[in-house]
C-alpha cells in the first residue's frame, strides 16, 4: 500500500508513534516511505549468551539464554543474535497482512533483521531478531531505523483473524520470548 494509505491508517491508530516523513539527518532513516514504513528499535535488548551452556529449544525456551540491556547502542557478539522491539506499536487492520524486511544499511554490514508476518488484527510492539552473521561484534543503534514494514491489503476480509483465534503474541509490549 502507498504512503497516502499508510498515513490515513496511521491517523486511525495503525502505527503509534508515527512519523509522516523520512527522518534521516545523521541517523539510519525511519518514518513513512513511498510504499512502506521504516520502524525504529527501542533501547531494550535481550542479547544471546551461552554462559549457562543452554540449548535453544523453541518448546522450552530458557530466559537464561539472554542478558538484558537498556542502551542506546546494542553490541551483538560475533555469529550471535539479539532481540529487540519496535518503538512503534502496530494495530493491523482485519484486511491487511504486513511483511517486514531489514534495512539495507544493516544488511550490507552482515546484520539480518528477521520478523514473522504481522497477521490481520494483530497488535503490539513487534519483537525483532538481529542476527550478526559476521566474525566481528556488530552495533545496533536504538531509536533509529532498522526495518521496513510493507502493507498488503487483501481483496476481502479474512474469515479468521489473529485476534479471533486469540493468538499468543497478541498485545505484546516488550521484547517477547518464544511461547508454546
Amino acid at each position: 500500500m502507498s504512503d497516502k494509505w499508510i498515513i490515513e491508517q496511521a491517523q486511525k491508530g495503525m502505527i503509534t508513534p508515527f512519523e509522516n516523513a523520512q527522518k534521516r539527518e545523521g541517523i539510519i532513516s525511519y518514518g513513512v516511505s513511498s510504499y512502506g514504513y521504516d520502524a525504529r528499535v527501542a533501547p531494550e535488548f535481550k542479547i544471546f549468551t551461552n554462559v549457562d551452556s543452554a540449548i535453544v529449544d523453541p518448546k522450552n525456551f530458557s530466559p537464561n539464554s539472554f542478558v538484558e540491556r537498556e542502551t542506546d547502542v546494542c553490541i551483538i557478539p560475533p555469529n550471535s543474535f539479539a532481540l529487540g522491539r519496535t518503538v512503534e506499536y502496530f494495530k493491523v487492520p482485519r484486511d491487511v497482512l504486513v511483511i517486514c524486511l531489514g534495512k539495507s544499511t544493516y544488511a550490507r554490514c552482515g546484520i539480518i533483521v528477521n520478523v514473522t508476518p504481522l497477521e490481520p488484527e494483530w497488535e503490539g510492539h513487534v519483537t525483532l531478531e538481529f542476527s550478526n552473521t559476521t566474525p566481528l561484534p556488530a552495533k545496533i543503534y536504538a531509536n533509529e531505523g532498522v526495518c521496513q514494514f510493507l502493507f498488503f491489503k487483501g481483496d476481502q476480509e479474512c474469515l479468521t483473524s489473529y485476534k479471533d483465534r486469540a493468538g499468543k503474541y497478541m498485545g505484546q509490549t516488550g521484547v517477547t520470548l518464544p511461547k508454546l
